[in-house]
């Protein structure tokens, strides 16, 4: 659902120029996720499980990836296409293909199933596209830069596009305040695959962390996600948990049958705090209506 996953104002960090081409790998040595797993420990979690995982093949410190996270704008996404005869035709091909998911969702929460189909569409193109970002280097990536060296190390991998575009003091505050909110988000994302048996390092979404079909965010997963398919878990790559984890979302922020437009506007913003994603939500709600 991405709740925070697009970055709503423009150019967060404009000052940075991204042709960082690499990746940091973990086993390196370079201790930018030491203090991090330190902290993880000390909240709870199993130390040789933390320790192992950060030594896993694939677990990196994803400098170009929470760079171009930084600076991500609504305004440059085709929402347009959604609304396009070939995606509309898809999202009716997906509501026959799950019908009765759909149906059985709009009984039990009183959210639109044409509603759900538009924001699956929006989010992932129905599955299609999920991320392809490691969401534990992601997350762990943004919370390390809690520490100042690390920030430091960051601001050293770019380069800076001229001496009078550069504003250090503006990078550190931005940085460490996506720190902050990054680190509940590695907490809820590493006690979310634990519950669920799934391995951490293999799971890609969002460059913000979001997570399968609904793109939800880690926090939002244990309040709003909810098993679809009766099997005991919640997956989010289901679709059956996608389709009821976004209607008990809708429904929890007060989406209702026969809804105003002006308050359906205000639900869908929570699900993603764009005034461009919304009215693209509406506009294949509204065609799928009919």
């Amino acid at each position: 659902m991405q709740f925070y996953s697009r970055v709503s104002n423009l150019c967060i960090i404009c000052l940075l120029v991204f042709n960082i081409h690499f990746s940091v790998s973990a086993q390196e040595g370079n201790g930018y996720f030491d203090s991090l797993q330190e902290r993880l420990i000390e909240d709870g979690f199993d130390e040789k499980w933390i320790k192992k995982i950060y030594k896993r093949r694939g677990v990196t410190f994803e400098a170009k990836t929470i760079s171009r996270y930084f600076v991500h704008s609504e305004a440059t996404l085709d929402y347009n296409q959604f609304s396009t005869d070939d995606s509309i035709a898809r999202a009716r091909k997906y509501m026959e293909k799950y019908k009765d998911e759909l149906e059985s969702t709009e009984k039990k929460y009183g959210v639109d199933k044409e509603l759900i189909t538009a924001i699956i569409l929006v989010e992932t193109r129905f599955g299609a596209y999920t991320g392809r970002s490691p969401i534990l280097n992601t997350l762990s990536t943004m919370a390390s830069l809690a520490d100042l060296w690390v920030r430091s190390e960051f601001w050293e991998m770019n380069e800076i596009m001229s001496e009078k575009d550069r504003d250090r003091g503006e990078f550190e505050k931005r940085a460490y305040v996506k720190s902050q909110w990054a680190y509940p988000e590695l907490k809820a994302f590493l006690e979310h695959v634990l519950q669920e048996g799934m391995d951490p390092v293999k799971i890609k979404g969002s460059m913000a962390g979001a997570m399968g079909l609904a793109q939800f965010m880690p926090t939002n997963i244990p309040v709003y996600a909810r098993d679809g398919n009766g099997d005991g878990r919640i997956d989010l790559f289901h679709h059956s948990d996608s389709i009821a984890s976004i209607a008990n979302f809708l429904r929890h922020f007060g989406w209702r049958p026969g809804i105003s437009k002006r308050k359906a506007e205000k639900v869908i913003y929570y699900y993603n705090h764009s005034d461009y994603y919304v009215d693209a939500v509406l506009k294949v709600f509204q065609i799928l209506k009919g």
